[in-house]
């Protein structure tokens, strides 16, 4: 499969023909002044997929969005924060009423509403504030207004998440972008956050949601942050067609073009969300090489940045192998252990710890400044196969536990 060429460039979820967004302040969230309401909008219709949460605990927006895009278009996404907008028995009425409200707004059907809600569990949501909001944003919609929309989904995040990118396709110049929120409750089982994305290609529906499930199990599906999977997790990609390329309606190197584009888009925002997980001070990215089978390969990575005994040792600069090893062990990946090899790399260096399974001489001095950095890179051999997999995750700190010990309160 040729590589295409991928240019980075501003706008977010806006980046693409035909998208606008707005974020304002509502009211739902207690700090005054904090945006909490976001609209993203597409010019026309567009073919649209999702991703869910596997928890069995599910928002009212999941549920409504489901329905809503069973036929496979969207025009617009409306999300809150502050709350989640799940366990309460007016959630799918609520949830509706956002999306007539939106409509309403816009003159659209309902029916082509995304809805979303982030925040607290089991909290009624008012949609006192939502309904005198949504007006705000319809009159706020923008081509620059990806920021505000980002700001608005926020919750613990201490950064925003944004990406986009050009590309040609068939002779027409293309964009896909997205916007992300994640910081706590992420671990693999779907998507692990909130995280919207917004294309000019003109794609069918069928293919748009074969790209977007195919790539969230190299992608989000490979985050860890705390080990829990959130309730209200969900991936929307939108494509407008706007870009006027040929519709891809089957595989081929169109196909596999635009999967380029979205993966480099996913990746980058996995990457955003891991580093600012809650409390962290270190992105850890675990790369296996060697596996068995992608299975296996997966699995490791996954146990690896998993693992709170790891996540401890990189918070504090300690190059205590032993707890990726044992990860590894207890990952129930078909693994010989007698081969695996294990480095810590990052911008001040590298240095290998364990090789054929057995720890090899090292400087603890030198181990200490690799992992002294806020990037970096757990690098594991397997020595079993071709297979390889990357999982990203971040430190465990004292921070982590203040934040969540009062979140509620």
């Amino acid at each position: 499969m040729a590589t295409i060429a991928l240019k980075t460039v501003p706008g977010g979820v806006c980046a693409a023909k035909g998208f606008k967004a707005a974020g304002t302040a509502c009211g739902i969230r207690k700090k005054p002044g904090k945006k909490d309401l976001a609209l993203i909008v597409s010019s026309v219709p567009a073919s649209a997929a999702a991703v869910y949460t596997t928890n069995l605990v599910k928002g009212a927006p999941l549920t409504v969005t489901k329905d809503h895009l069973a036929d496979g278009k969207a025009q617009a996404v409306i999300c809150n924060s502050g709350n989640a907008n799940t366990c309460n028995a007016d959630g799918i009425e609520i949830a509706e009423t956002m999306s007539a409200l939106v409509a309403d707004a816009l003159h659209l059907a309902p029916q082509d509403v995304v809805v979303a809600s982030t925040g607290v569990i089991g909290q009624p949501l008012p949609i006192a504030p939502i309904a005198g909001g949504i007006p705000k944003l319809a009159a706020a919609l923008s081509e620059e207004g990806s920021a505000d929309a980002c700001a608005a989904i926020m919750t613990t995040d201490t950064k925003a998440k944004s990406v986009a990118v050009e590309f040609e396709l068939e002779g027409k110049t293309c964009r896909l972008g997205g916007i992300a929120k994640g910081s706590g409750m992420i671990h693999p089982n779907m998507a692990t956050m909130l995280v919207f994305l917004t294309s000019d290609v003109a794609i069918s529906s069928q293919m748009l949601q074969k790209a977007l499930s195919g790539d969230v199990q190299n992608t989000f599906n490979m985050i860890s942050v705390d080990g829990d999977t959130s309730t209200n997790d969900m991936v929307v990609l939108l494509a407008n067609g706007l870009a006027g390329n040929p519709e891809i309606c089957a595989e081929g190197e169109a196909f596999s073009a635009f999967m380029q584009a979205l993966n480099t888009v996913t990746v980058q925002l996995c990457r955003m969300i891991a580093g600012d997980g809650e409390g962290a001070t270190k992105l850890l990215e675990c790369s296996v090489t060697g596996g068995k089978d992608d299975q296996a390969a997966k699995t490791v990575a996954r146990a690896v940045v998993s693992s709170s005994l790891t996540k401890a040792a990189m918070f504090g600069e300690d190059a205590n192998w032993g707890r990726v090893l044992c990860a590894i062990g207890y990952s129930g990946a078909d693994v010989d252990v007698s081969k695996v090899g294990v480095s810590f790399v990052s911008a001040a260096g590298s240095v290998t710890v364990c090789e054929n399974g057995a720890g090899v001489p090292f400087s603890e001095e030198e181990a200490a400044k690799v992992l002294h950095e806020t990037e970096i890179d757990i690098i594991i051999t397997l020595g079993d196969g071709a297979a390889a997999a990357k999982a990203w995750g971040c430190d465990l700190t004292y921070e982590y536990v203040k934040i969540n010990g009062d979140y509620r309160t």
